[in-house]
């Protein structure tokens, strides 16, 4: 229909360009994941991911103010767990004094409005870095799910919001819902990790953790592909979507994320429930990576990755970025 229709006439400016933008971000839009430590007034950087940092309980309270402040209102959190508290029965995990509960505590007494969601999963309290029970070579698929209760249970005594559940065994939502309402806990909802791929992605995250797969004296898978999923597929994403909603589930989470929009978008048209998506740490890596050579300009490439996952049907992103992206965002 050239020349009485030209695309470009909606272009001609920026003015016009936002009037017809179809998609916006805004700080709320993102959950920013959290590493703490145990200790006082230590923060330590990690080398892999230049300016995230595993911090001790009195400086996270203090940057959850600040998250808040810009408008941030969700907080995604881990603790690095030290080594004699880990086990392969993952006990730490709902032990009400550990540091992911009194963390929680201290979130919700100093920022009651920001939303706490712990992961759920064992591999931090694990001493063979899975995200379940070993049990005769594999990952235990209905023990783990026993414990799993236990923690998020534990986390929601504490105060969380929502839990997270991390490690795909198979009916572990239903497991949870059932869980926290005999425990009394009806509103405490459940962001389902529902899409999480077997990545190379996470390499950074595991170095945060010290959460990766590890040798030992008796027989252990040596990845996590029996429970999480194959990247070569995309049905099966939706599948494990469907069902997660079935069992429960209040959000489902799609992860990693740049590399998996068309799973973003599949799961988005299939399901009538939020979709998280999961701006992983590599994919924050090699931004960081590329910029600090000067092969990408950062805050270019990093807002146009966030506009993208929005674009693509996430209605909140987890991401390192979020409080880079706040500050950007607060300035226009």
């Amino acid at each position: 229909m050239f020349p009485l229709h030209r695309g470009r006439r909606l272009r001609v400016n920026e003015s016009i360009r936002s009037l017809v933008r179809e998609t916006s971000l805004s700080p709320a839009d993102f959950m920013f994941p959290m590493f703490i430590m145990e200790g006082e007034n230590t923060k330590v950087e990690i080398p892999s991911m230049p300016g995230i940092f595993r911090r001790t309980l009195d400086l996270t309270v203090e940057e959850v103010k600040e998250l808040y402040a810009l408008g941030i209102r969700a907080v995604n959190i881990y603790v690095k767990v030290s080594d004699d508290l880990k086990d392969n029965t993952g006990k730490e995990a709902w032990n009400d004094n550990g540091l992911m509960q009194r963390a929680i505590r201290a979130i919700k007494a100093a920022c009651p409005e920001m939303i706490v969601m712990p992961d759920v999963a064992l591999d931090p309290y694990s001493i063979y870095g899975h995200d379940g029970i070993i049990e005769k070579g594999d990952v235990a698929n209905d023990a783990t799910n026993d414990a799993l209760v236990k923690m998020a249970v534990s986390h929601a005594k504490a105060g969380a919001d929502f839990v997270a559940p991390s490690d795909m065994m198979d009916g572990r939502v239903l497991r949870l819902r059932q869980g926290l309402d005999a425990a009394g806990f009806h509103n405490v909802g459940i962001m389902s990790y529902s899409a999480k791929y077997a990545s190379a992605f996470y390499g950074p995250f595991r170095d945060a953790l010290d959460s990766a797969p590890k040798d030992a004296d008796v027989e252990v898978p040596k990845d996590k592909k029996t429970y999480q999923m194959d990247y070569a597929n995309r049905i099966e994403a939706v599948k494990e979507a469907l069902w997660d909603v079935e069992e429960g589930a209040d959000m489902v989470m799609v992860k990693p994320g740049i590399a998996y929009l068309d799973i973003v978008r599949e799961v988005k048209n299939a399901v009538d429930v939020p979709v998280t998506v999961f701006h992983v740490s590599g994919e924050y890596a090699m931004i960081k990576a590329a910029s600090e050579r000067g092969w990408l300009d950062h805050d270019k490439i990093m807002m146009e990755q966030l506009m993208c996952i929005k674009r693509a049907g996430a209605s909140l992103i987890s991401t390192y970025f979020a409080k880079e992206a706040a500050i950007l965002l607060n300035k226009k």
